[in-house]
């Protein structure tokens, strides 16, 4: 009988552990498996943010050195671009900032300004087709401290003197238009109906960009063009580049005001790059920096290797 008991006890045991052996086979099983997000449930990003900072530091010293030269030589150039790009439906919006500042130290010639510049361009677009937009567009352009110009006294000495200060001056747009986007390269907005300000709070170089020296600011009604293109070349290369056109209604429209940027970068290693800027502004209200001549292009060329950083959230 106790035989019986035990063997029956025996075999419950042995049934007994071996389904919870599979129990928990079952259960290790179904905790590995994977799980599989729902499709539905995925959330589309509507958000683009990164830029671009470089810094491009030169510098050089002569002693005793036949050939000639300063005896001492420094430049520093230093560009950030920032970007955030908007979409979801048929609304868009791109926002860019661009800061750039350098200067040259030598010598003979002392500290110079070598690069200058803040512009901030805002677009926002409504689709109206696959390529086209209605769009409105806001642009500021200015610069961060002041400007000289430079000539010889009559004795041969140098000499210097304000032609610019910090935000005079100042182009302020505001525009209407459509917006022509065939592919993520490229964007051209055209606008028949723009306004724009030329702001310069400083009365005594006012008249250098065309506003009557007792204002501080014009006023002018005209059409309005912008192209931009950035285009990725390999890995390695970047070419941007932005060219805005305008048109006063107001006063001699056939002189067309032009700001064109080119900048070309060229990555070496992870955190050294190649970048070459070239940029350049016609604009028949403002005067030459050589008082007998009258309006030209202003041309613009950086070119240097340095220290890069790219940072983007997409």
């Amino acid at each position: 009988m106790k035989t019986t008991f035990f063997a029956a006890l025996l075999c419950l045991i042995i049934s007994s552990t071996t389904a919870q052996d599979k129990t928990v086979k079952d259960l290790k099983d179904e905790a590995a498996k994977s799980v599989k997000k729902d499709p539905a449930d995925t959330i589309p990003k509507t958000w683009k943010l990164g830029g671009l900072f470089n810094l491009n530091i030169n510098q050089g010293s002569l002693s005793n050195w036949s050939a000639g030269g300063d005896k001492f030589s420094f430049s520093l150039n230093s560009y950030l671009n920032l970007y955030a790009f908007y979409k979801k439906n048929k609304s868009s919006w791109d926002n860019n900032l661009d800061l750039a500042y350098g200067i040259v130290n030598t010598t003979s010639l002392g500290s110079r300004k070598a690069s200058d510049r803040i512009d901030f361009l805002s677009k926002y677009g409504y689709a109206l087709s696959k390529k086209w937009n209605a769009a409105a567009l806001f642009n500021l352009r200015t610069q961060f401290a002041k400007g000289y110009g430079y000539s010889k006294t009559a004795a041969g000495a140098d000499t210097s003197y304000v032609i610019s200060k910090s935000f005079a001056p100042a182009y302020i747009l505001l525009s209407l238009g459509f917006d022509y986007k065939p592919n993520a390269d490229l964007s051209v907005f055209i606008s028949p109906l723009t306004e724009r300000w030329v702001v310069v709070t400083d009365r005594k170089i006012a008249p250098l960009f065309g506003i009557d020296s007792a204002k501080k600011s014009k006023n002018e009604l005209g059409a309005f063009a912008s192209v931009n293109y950035v285009k990725n070349i390999g890995k390695s290369f970047t070419f941007k580049t932005r060219l805005d056109l305008f048109s006063n209604y107001k006063q001699k429209p056939q002189n067309i005001d032009v700001f064109w940027s080119n900048v070309i970068t060229a990555k070496i290693t992870k955190y050294i790059n190649f970048s070459f800027n070239l940029d350049m502004i016609y604009d028949d209200d403002t005067h030459n920096v050589n008082p007998a001549k009258g309006p030209a292009p202003q041309w613009l060329q950086l070119m240097g290797i340095g220290f890069a950083y790219n940072f983007s959230k997409k």
